[in-house]
């Protein structure tokens, strides 16, 4: 089953309560609903707000980071480690050293424009990856995105039969589609709902009931598979 984290923060408080029992992802750009998701959730995703930080020109603050996950980062609630958006293998490696928490509760970027190499390095070592789109790989559901995700998912499948966790990243709308996301994200609900006059929690239970696909069988490697 895929497990869809509604995106925070999401106005008036009343309609936030309303979506009680669902699934949450608060950033550490905008952490104000984090106490009511910790208490009304299901479980919560803790993201690092590079995105939000990467878009407002700003660098994350990783101490910080850590600082604001130390005393909720507990089952069944797990943390994006930070990355560098547009950034190199070293660059993602840099960020990672000194991660003070447990793989179980982790899990680490594998950006879409850096190698595959790296993405079967990340699968060996954590049991939870996320994808995140950046360089020509930006657009999600772009044709160069969905080639890119084939290749990613025939390369984990030819190296872990069962496959591990893979989190989609503001992925929510490829629910449905051939991938086998185990998790999704998107801010959907909190930024439409107004707009479409329509009830949150009837807008996200209707989100939660489209699913991915339980697996993923590799077509035949072709050369290339393993470029950057």
């Amino acid at each position: 089953m895929t497990i869809h984290y509604h995106g925070t923060p999401l106005t008036p408080r009343s309609s936030l309560m309303a979506m009680a029992g669902k699934h949450f992802c608060v950033s550490f750009a905008a952490p104000n609903d984090l106490k009511t998701c910790l208490s009304i959730g299901q479980s919560v995703m803790l993201d690092n707000g590079a995105f939000s930080a990467f878009t407002r020109g700003k660098a994350l603050d990783a101490g910080a980071y850590y600082a604001w996950l130390d005393p909720v980062l507990h089952a069944p609630h797990w943390a994006v480690i930070p990355d560098v958006i547009d950034g190199s293998v070293e660059d993602q490696r840099a960020m990672m050293r000194g991660w003070p928490f447990p793989p179980y509760r982790s899990a680490p970027v594998w950006h879409l424009g850096l190698s595959i190499d790296w993405l079967l390095e990340l699968a060996d070592k954590w049991p939870r990856v996320c994808f995140g789109s950046s360089g020509r790989y930006w657009q999600i559901g772009s044709p160069d995105w969905c080639r890119r995700v084939d290749e990613a998912f025939d390369a984990l499948a030819l190296r872990h039969p069962r496959l591990p966790d893979i989190h989609m990243l503001r992925g929510m709308a490829m629910c449905g589609d051939r991938w086998p996301f185990a998790s999704v994200d998107s801010v959907n609900v909190a930024r439409n709902y107004k707009d479409t006059n329509t009830d949150p929690e009837r807008m996200a239970r209707r989100i939660d009931s489209v699913q991915c696909p339980g697996g993923w069988t590799p077509s035949q490697p072709q050369e290339g598979l393993f470029a950057a």
